[in-house]
């Protein structure tokens, strides 16, 4: 069975993310740098890495890659361009050495137009619009997922990859994110699509591609 590497599994999301596949008893390997942080099940394979350093180690064995890290709010600039641009860099160079099936970006909704986001995570943008178009012409088979505004809300199945005009409605819970994750993986119509996630009100669930 095909073996899922998350990078970036002691994120909000990444948890997330870990623990559904876990429960689906799919392979996975969760890419920590602090192992003492964070419990997953027993069927969990982790890996201590750090984006800044050699992570080459956590690559093996895995055909699919989910790249949920970043550096944090409370982290300046520089750790911005090493972890979200850079390491992000470097994990597309790695899945496109070994051949993986799939490369799942979680990057951010206004990544596409950074001139369009809020001016105070402008660089964090202009980080992960590089990463993104990296990825897109790297060669490796990739899913780009934009996100809007994240929350801690439960998941809700119902998600749109529609922006709403209201900028107060383009939030999406990271346990619909991570949903939507979870449904990529593996799905032939993900391959090559870029879309934004929002939440949305119609009652049609699991709906996004």
């Amino acid at each position: 069975m095909t073996k899922t590497l998350v990078i970036g599994a002691g994120g909000q999301i990444g948890r997330i993310l870990v623990q559904q596949l876990a429960d689906q008893q799919q392979p996975v390997v969760a890419m920590l740098r602090d192992p003492q942080r964070v419990s997953f099940p027993a069927s969990v394979e982790v890996v201590v890495a750090d984006l800044e350093g050699d992570f080459s180690h956590a690559f093996r064995g895995c055909s699919r890659i989910v790249f949920t890290a970043g550096s944090g709010a409370k982290t300046g600039p520089d750790k911005t361009l090493l972890v979200d641009l850079w390491g992000a860099k470097r994990a597309i160079d790695l899945a496109r050495e070994q051949g993986v099936e799939q490369f799942v970006m979680v990057s951010a909704r206004t990544a596409g137009d950074p001139d369009k986001g809020p001016e105070a995570i402008k660089p964090y943008l202009v980080a992960k619009y590089f990463a993104d178009e990296y990825l897109i012409g790297s060669g490796v088979p990739y899913t780009v997922l934009r996100p809007g505004r994240l929350t801690d809300e439960p998941a809700t199945g119902r998600v749109t990859t529609q922006r709403p005009d209201d900028a107060v409605e383009q939030v999406i819970s990271r346990a619909d994110t991570a949903d939507v994750i979870v449904q990529c993986l593996g799905d032939e119509r993900a391959l090559g699509e870029v879309v934004e996630l929002y939440q949305s009100d119609r009652d049609d669930k699991g709906v996004f591609l």
